[in-house]
């Protein structure tokens, strides 16, 4: 086939995105390709790019070729002119391409390369998913204004399953949801394809995520039946062309509750009939279809224990089935049991590296960040590292379920840095999170991370628009963990909001610092499980009702004598799950970090911090800066007004009035509390709560993200 040039015809495969163009709305995310206002910039990038020379045979690189068209008729304005210059876009063994004699030895499958041959700019890979993923690397290169004289970007992923899980129900409720209803409507499908599907997929493919979990992992064995899974197929073949492949949650009782067995038992010999049969005829609907995400024995879920078997037996039964077509496992670590009286803390651990080594090779354990529950802040888990022949998936909460929803603005790259960071110790120093996920600590083939996906049929996608920033910042992350939060932050904020110099400062220092700011004014110094019960918007360090290890009281453990969880060795020992390293870092109030402080010391309300303050007053001036700095960042979003587009200004100050406000509750509800233990005097520059304990015990939120009626 001959190459193609310019014009290109373009492809239009969302009607959304051509309305979302009459107002900036947030429904183009970060893809907004608006004209660049500075002419020289403009001209120099038109001069070096000259015409397209490309070929297009399949689904895949005609929506790249497409993107493209749009990126650089949005950025540059009208039609490229011909000139000396080519963009050389394909793989590796188109002949345009071929004659280059370029090395893409080391890109894999998904891998890509920006780079000048002469006059020349090449986008190049060894397949057209690459081809894809570096065409939207390189109008990010333009919609940053970076330089093309020296443009040499040669990357290729360090996981290989990089997905959202979505929390969403298939009556369109989302679990934890914080922007609306399920963007998949189960009712119309498979006979309409929302056009949304495609400008979805479009934005995961623009980041590198490869993969979508689309139902709840509190999941419904509904999704299996073939009334459903003809639905499933539909969404696989719009996704599909974008290099994304679609899983689902596995209810573990499925065939009681529609294959009429008696038993789930995952040794019963009917039951792994009943299995393979099901997972054989998913594969009819769904050919590449990736695999499962199984919450099994956790909060109610029914699981392999329920017939005394354990969790490898119980994913192994699923694997089996799996590997033939090539998918597989993820089974959630996320297990604790209320019954065991034992720090849940420590659960996962126990239950998990004792059966190091019986999983089969397609199971991997998905593992969240810390080991309670998606805090603010966490250590990271101790599983990390302690299973060296079974891989992990690393899960991140992509949602701000203990964060404010989308209501609150939380950049959480800084926090998933922090995690990926962090030094297991497991095969010696350098042995960081990120390297145990990526497969390289113990060579594990299977490297996976997910997401629990922050999407909802809100016109922005996210509710709030800064939200997007942390779908963003997942999937960069999930690409290339070495990435900083700062560079992912300062891509996103011009892509989403411009390259003026005020703009980017001003949104990248309050991005940079929120995730610390949510910090102090709800669960500072290493306090953690202190929100509402419910519905988690908001403070309730009072919660003592119902099972322990789901009330407040159980984590903070504030008494007269002071204040936090003792997790050393004189406590309940989970610090000891940690390498020696760790433990010797940690062990001690006086040498661990302050973040972590009261996550595994338990201290007296007059213990001497690092500043030299106690640590009452420590506790109280941090509440307060958390505060302080909401204000502040009030200030600094009113400062650009007439520089950002009125529609998203006026939602992003409204959003922060809210912050403020409830951060000023958390704040003075958490010190209202604790006050009546330490009995000491709240310290110069903090403002004393303005209402007595009992207001703050007494108040119902009715009106917070989520679903009405939503029973969480």
């Amino acid at each position: 086939m001959r190459p193609i040039r310019l014009p290109i015809a373009l492809l239009i495969f969302s009607l959304g995105l051509a309305a979302s163009a009459l107002a900036e709305d947030g429904y183009r995310l970060w893809l907004r390709y608006e004209p660049i206002a500075d002419a020289s910039l403009a001209k120099s990038y038109r001069s070096a790019i000259g015409s397209i020379e490309a070929v297009a045979t399949s689904d895949t690189a005609k929506i790249a070729l497409a993107e493209l068209e749009r990126g650089l008729e949005g950025l540059l304005g009208g039609e490229l002119k011909r000139t000396g210059a080519t963009l050389l876009v394909g793989t590796g063994d188109a002949k345009h391409i071929a004659k280059l004699k370029l090395d893409l030895s080391g890109l894999g499958e998904e891998g890509y390369l920006l780079t000048r041959h002469k006059k020349n700019l090449v986008i190049a890979a060894n397949t057209d998913q690459g081809v894809l993923y570096g065409v939207f690397a390189f109008l990010r290169q333009l919609q940053t204004q970076r330089p093309l004289e020296n443009l040499h970007v040669e990357t290729s992923p360090k996981v290989d399953h990089r997905l959202l899980n979505h929390w969403d129900n298939l009556t369109r409720t989302v679990e934890r949801s914080m922007a609306g209803a399920s963007i998949f409507n189960w009712f119309d499908l498979p006979y309409y394809v929302e056009p949304y599907y495609h400008d979805y997929a479009r934005a995961c493919a623009s980041v590198g995520i490869n993969g979508t979990v689309l139902t709840n992992v509190n999941s419904n064995a509904t999704v299996l039946r073939p009334q459903f899974l003809e639905k499933v197929a539909a969404l696989a073949d719009t996704f599909r062309p974008y290099g994304i492949q679609v899983y689902l949650t596995a209810r573990f009782s499925a065939p009681v509750e529609i294959g009429g067995l008696e038993t789930a038992d995952p040794l019963d010999p009917a039951v792994i009939e009943w299995w393979t049969d099901k997972i054989n005829e998913i594969y009819t609907y769904v050919p590449d279809f990736g695999g499962f995400v199984v919450k099994a024995n956790s909060e109610g879920q029914p699981g392999p224990q329920s017939y005394g078997r354990d969790h490898a037996e119980g994913a192994n039964l699923l694997a089996r089935a799996l590997a033939p077509h090539g998918g597989f496992v993820m089974w959630r670590a996320f297990v604790y049991d209320f019954e065991i009286k034992e720090d849940r803390h420590k659960q996962a651990y126990t239950e998990f590296t004792q059966l190091d080594g019986q999983f089969e090779p397609n199971v991997s354990i998905q593992t969240k960040n810390g080991a309670i529950d998606f805090m603010p802040r966490e250590p990271f888990h101790p599983l990390f590292g302690a299973t060296p022949e079974t891989p992990h998936t690393l899960e991140l909460q992509i949602t701000q379920e203990y964060m404010g929803g989308d209501i609150h603005l939380v950049y959480l790259a800084p926090m998933w840095e922090e995690t990926l960071e962090a030094d297991t110790f497991a095969r010696g120093a350098g042995s960081t999170v990120a390297k145990v996920v990526d497969g390289s600590v113990f060579g594990h083939e299977l490297t996976a991370i997910a997401g629990v996906a922050n999407i909802g049929n809100e016109r922005n996608w996210t509710g709030h628009p800064m939200g997007a920033s942390n779908w963003y910042a997942f999937g960069r992350l999930a690409w290339d963990h070495q990435l900083s939060s700062q560079e992912i932050a300062d891509e996103w904020t011009r892509m989403t909001f411009g390259n003026a110099p005020d703009v980017v400062a001003t949104i990248e220092e309050m991005l940079l610092e929120s995730h610390q700011t949510v910090v102090d004014y709800s669960m500072p110094l290493g306090l953690h499980h202190i929100m509402y019960p419910g519905h988690h918007y908001g403070p309730g360090p009072w919660h003592d009702q119902g099972r322990p290890d789901w009330t407040s009281t159980y984590y903070h453990n504030a008494s007269e004598d002071g204040i936090g969880f003792d997790r050393t060795a004189t406590g309940s020992d989970a610090l000891g799950q940690y390498a020696p390293e760790v433990v010797e870092k940690w062990g001690t109030p006086e040498s661990i970090e302050d973040k972590y402080l009261l996550w595994f010391h338990h201290l007296d309300w007059d213990y001497e911090m690092k500043s030299g303050k106690t640590l009452w007053n420590e506790l109280c001036l941090t509440y307060q800066s958390g505060v302080d700095r909401v204000a502040e960042m009030g200030q600094q979003w009113d400062s650009l007004q007439g520089s950002i587009d009125a529609q998203r200004h006026a939602r992003v100050a409204a959003l922060l009035k809210r912050q403020l406000e409830d951060a000023k509750f958390y704040k003075d509800a958490c010190l209202a509390y604790f006050h009546t233990f330490s009995q000491r005097p709240y310290p110069a520059g903090v403002n004393a709560p303005e209402y007595p304990l009992e207001h703050y015990k007494n108040f119902e939120l009715y009106h917070v993200p989520g679903h009405p009626g939503e029973q969480w």
